[in-house]
């Protein structure tokens, strides 16, 4: 049977760090970890990661709770899980999804949790593991997210640099932190141009935007742009203004966000503010198990910059 001792020599390093590249992979250089895991695999050598958790008092699974309701047909969580499923493989941790707010299925190391609404914060509270949230919050849990706020300022200065004269901010009606901060990116943006803002606010479903568009059409003059807190309901305001028979982009605009997969089968495909999704996923991993090995100590927040990709739905 393949030692520890074997991969050192066929790699030329110490025991101590294989066993580093092992348990702390992020304490080492990639150069180092190339050598490991290259004579790991010539030498066919797995880690007894049974015995690991033993020794160490753990289960070796992580518990990713999602507490909003998901839309099949729209991979956003998909690709959240692919970040943080990818991380985990490589500390030797398993993968464990749950859709409702219940700590009493199965034992774990931590919590990771998605979709967190105000509502949750009492019932998270009276988590015995460490927790790590994707989406900012004001209750002091450590979380992982996008720059919501940077994200919209950014949509909302582009819309203004393409010379339309009405940006209209279309926002999701919920009470929760980051689509406040999506609507302050615009009003800050709109306020620094001098510029007066105009918001309205839906459920976050393209069929309430389109029809919002199509019993208000004649309150849509040309050179009016459309800056959507997601992609749902940009493609909703696309429909609308493509059923009324608006051109898009020269006299209507608009601008998504999200860039997951609803901005691609929009036609025009949609401009939108495309965020870092499986980039996201590996942090709040990476995130957790610090936390996990240094004793529940905090970790802080996470900011991805968001990008901006420019497709059929703004002008050239």
């Amino acid at each position: 049977m393949t030692t520890l001792n074997d991969v050192a020599k066929k790699a030329n390093v110490s025991k101590m760090t294989v066993s580093r590249v092992i348990n702390h992979p992020e304490q080492v250089t990639d150069e180092l970890k190339v050598l490991v895991f290259n004579a790991m695999e010539e030498l066919n050598y797995r880690p007894n990661v049974a015995a690991k958790a033993l020794a160490n008092n753990r289960t070796q699974i992580i518990k990713l709770f999602i507490l909003e309701e998901m839309d099949t047909t729209e991979p956003y969580y998909m690709n959240l899980l692919t970040g943080i499923a990818q991380e985990l493989d490589t500390r030797h941790y398993s993968l464990q999804l749950v859709t409702k707010n219940n700590f009493d299925i199965g034992s774990c190391d931590g919590y990771i949790m998605c979709g967190v609404r105000e509502k949750d914060y009492e019932w998270i509270g009276r988590a015995t593991k460490p927790v790590v949230l994707f989406g900012e919050n004001r209750h002091g849990y450590d979380f992982v997210d996008s720059d919501n706020q940077s994200g919209t300022a950014m949509s909302t200065q582009y819309a203004i640099n393409l010379g339309y004269e009405n940006i209209i901010f279309i926002g999701i009606d919920i009470k929760e932190l980051f689509e406040q901060s999506r609507e302050k990116g615009y009003t800050e943006t709109m306020k620094k141009n001098q510029l007066s803002s105009k918001i309205y606010r839906f459920e976050n479903r393209s069929r309430y935007a389109a029809q919002f568009i199509q019993e208000n059409w004649e309150m849509f003059s040309p050179n009016t742009i459309f800056v959507c807190s997601s992609d749902r309901l940009a493609i909703g305001i696309e429909r609308g203004i493509v059923e009324m028979g608006g051109n898009i982009p020269e006299d209507f605009g608009i601008i998504g966000y999200d860039g997951v997969f609803l901005d691609q089968i929009a036609f025009p495909q949609l401009t939108t503010i495309k965020q870092a999704v499986i980039e996201m996923g590996v942090a709040c991993a990476k995130m957790l198990l610090n936390k996990i090995e240094q004793a529940g100590a905090p970790q802080g927040e996470v900011l991805f910059q968001p990008d901006l990709i420019s497709r059929g739905t703004t002008r050239k």
